[in-house]
């Protein structure tokens, strides 16, 4: 016999389950913010902490390095010991190290302080989708909410600079780090009723986690490197040549494995292979033409910095309310026509880049096209992921995801930062929009959504 809820038990829950789920959004925020709000903040701090300038990059850097690197290993980890538990951690850690680098009496300390935040950063992506896919157990409104989690995030990007700044002229650059400390604490609060099960008992596959971690950081410093400073210097390369290494090895090493970090089962779902492919290529066209474009802008145009700032609006802005119609969207033609759509945009974006020219009409165009076209598709790969991967793998299937995401990112900075032109840039994304398209298209072709019976 089934027992119906009633209607006040339900409204009752109502709160709680907003309340739960603003508690993942505080996270989320707080990682996309700390990624741009530093940046606003660096002539403070040179000033202040006597900084060389080629030290400024990796005070911004090393967040981001660590971030993409230890993606994989903390999903693993989430579903081993638990997502909330992991999330809780990471939230506590988060103020902690935030705290510390608030206090850096120099820049090198600042540097390890950023390193160091990047590790509970890493563990609170996968850990917060695995708490929303238990939060809303059903796919259409795990859509809708993956939407507005997004939304929030994007939000957090495009706040970065605005907050940063404003923190800056108040009190200085130290107020950067502090402003965290007020949003983890409330998020753990909020966090407190998230689904508390324990994590799935297994062996913990040391070597796979190792090398993941190796060859992620690796990967991500050399891109990085690369692109900023020139593919043929002696550190990028023997980065990525160690990145390569690890990757070579990692196969051989999960078969061994009892319980590897990155289960064959997973690997197994074309759904969750296309995600993948899915999440380089949109974060690589996206970020990889705001690095592109910003340089152009400041270096060739001859804008200034504030001016650059607010040309990206056209571009920045779709990132805070895109996903939210996407998650709408997704429920209603499900997440692969969704990654078509935008893919197409981006697609569009880039032959207008190759034959437009450089007109500002030409650049405003291209920016409202893969400001809508690469934020259309990140909640539906995130929203595919969550429902084809199951609830005991959730936590490593978004871990994988957000390595892919970090990867793609700092590829399209490596990749675009070599281009000389405008057009090479719109070749670039276009190729890599139309690959996409042919790896996502057939699901969207053969994929129907379930009907209610």
């Amino acid at each position: 016999m089934t027992t119906l809820a009633s209607p006040r038990a339900t409204g009752a829950a109502r709160p709680r389950t907003a309340l739960r789920f603003a508690g993942l959004a505080a996270g989320n925020f707080m990682i996309t913010l700390d990624a741009t709000v530093l940046n606003v903040a660096l002539p403070d701090l040179r000033a202040d902490l006597h900084a060389p300038a080629a030290a400024l990059p990796w005070a911004v850097d090393a967040y981001t390095v660590v971030l993409a690197g230890l993606m994989l290993a903390s999903g693993s980890i989430a579903d081993r010991w638990g997502p909330r538990r992991v999330y809780q951690v990471a939230l506590a850690g988060f103020a902690v190290f935030s705290l510390a680098c608030a206090l850096a009496p120099n820049v090198g300390t600042l540097i390890a302080g950023r390193a160091l935040l990047g590790v509970p950063a890493a563990g609170l992506v996968p850990a917060s989708m695995a708490l929303l896919a238990a939060l809303c157990p059903t796919p259409d409104e795990r859509s809708r909410k993956v939407g507005v989690l997004v939304a929030i995030s994007g939000l957090g990007i495009a706040a970065g600079p605005v907050v940063g700044g404003a923190l800056v002229a108040v009190g200085g650059w130290r107020t950067v780090f502090l402003l965290n400390l007020p949003i983890a604490l409330l998020a753990l609060v909020a966090s407190r009723g998230l689904d508390a099960r324990a994590g799935t008992p297994r062996p913990l596959d040391r070597l796979g986690l190792l090398l993941s971690v190796i060859g992620l950081v690796a990967l991500t410093f050399g891109l990085i490197e690369a692109g900023t400073g020139g593919w043929l210097r002696p550190l990028p390369l023997a980065a990525l040549l160690v990145a390569v290494a690890a990757v070579a090895v990692f196969p051989a090493a999960q078969r061994r494995a009892a319980a590897p970090v990155l289960p064959s089962a997973l690997l197994a779902l074309k759904r969750v292979r296309v995600d993948l492919v899915a999440a380089v290529s949109a974060q690589l066209i996206y970020y990889g033409l705001l690095f592109a474009l910003a340089q152009w802008m400041i270096t060739t145009r001859g804008d200034s910095a504030a001016e650059a700032g607010l040309a990206f609006l056209p571009m920045t802005v779709p990132v805070a309310f895109v996903p939210l119609l996407t998650g709408r969207l997704v429920v209603r033609f499900g997440a692969h026509r969704m990654m078509c759509a935008g893919l197409t945009l981006d697609l569009l974006g880039g032959l207008l880049l190759v034959v437009g020219g450089s007109s500002s009409w030409t650049i405003l165009a291209v920016q409202l096209l893969v400001g809508a076209g690469s934020p259309m598709v990140i909640p539906a790969f995130i929203a595919d992921m969550s429902a084809a991967v199951p609830l005991e793998l959730a936590a490593t299937g978004q871990g994988a995801l957000n390595a892919a995401r970090q990867t793609g990112t700092a590829l399209g900075v490596a990749v675009f930062g070599t281009l000389a032109t405008l057009p090479a840039h719109g070749c670039v994304l276009a190729v890599a929009a139309a690959l996409t398209l042919a790896v996502v298209a057939p699901l969207a072709r053969n994929r129907r959504r379930a009907r209610p019976s």
